[in-house]
């Protein structure tokens, strides 16, 4: 089934052109001209995503995705000419999911709505589980069991744990760690990765002298065990 987007801009040429190219790029795209109008369509038509302008008539971009977030969980981008932090922050605070800049290609708007759909999708599942050995993992839930019993990890070992066990055998460095599966770098942080590692490995019982899950590469990093 194609996706079906709503499309709130109040610049006729802009959103027939980005109306057309969606379409051609397989997405059924409704569209709104005012904040009143993509409330009302939204409420009827139940999209997948929202790409929503921030300046509009009759009530703001702002105002509609606070209203959206009382009742819909469905993905919304902002599109906005205003390229300050600041209102970025405001719109991923009061609920948007993402956010482009104008001006900004068709093809970046498109690749962005995949990614964010694909997002939607995967946390409708809340069923699928990574599984290693006697470990299972959720994305989703960002939970951690080993037979059949949950471990209590904090975000920061979970992220750290998802990251390894997703490619079982390749080697990390610990600055990969922190810009993988911690979003951030800081040269000279990089052995605060051992401590996380110390309290993963005693979460999950794995010996340090003889790691069954999280092994060490002696000066290089660490590995998820690829027999798990």
């Amino acid at each position: 089934m194609e996706p079906k987007l709503l499309l709130v801009e109040d610049e006729p040429g802009m959103l027939e052109e980005m109306q057309t190219y969606l379409q051609r790029e397989g997405f059924r795209v409704l569209t709104a001209r005012t904040g009143k109008e993509a409330l009302t369509t939204a409420r009827s038509e139940r999209p997948e995503l929202v790409v929503l302008d921030w300046m509009l008539p009759e009530k703001s971009g702002i105002d509609v995705c606070r209203e959206l977030r009382q009742t819909s969980h469905c993905g919304i981008i902002m599109v906005t000419a205003r390229s300050d932090e600041s209102d970025k922050i405001v719109g991923l605070e009061i609920g948007a999911d993402d956010y482009l800049t104008k001006p900004f290609s068709l093809r970046e708007l498109a690749s962005r709505i995949r990614a964010l759909l694909r997002r939607l999708r995967g946390l409708e599942d809340k069923s699928v589980y990574m599984e290693r050995d006697n470990l299972l993992i959720s994305e989703v839930k960002c939970q951690v069991f080993k037979d059949g019993q949950e471990i209590q990890l904090t975000p920061t070992e979970y992220k750290i744990l998802f990251t390894l066990a997703g490619r079982p055998g390749i080697v990390f460095s610990r600055l990969q760690l922190l810009q993988t599966a911690l979003e951030f770098e800081y040269m000279g942080y990089e052995r605060t990765m051992d401590s996380h590692i110390r309290n993963l490995r005693r979460k999950l019982g794995d010996d340090p002298a003889k790691p069954r899950y999280i092994q060490t590469v002696y000066g290089f990093g660490y590995r998820f065990g690829e027999r798990s």
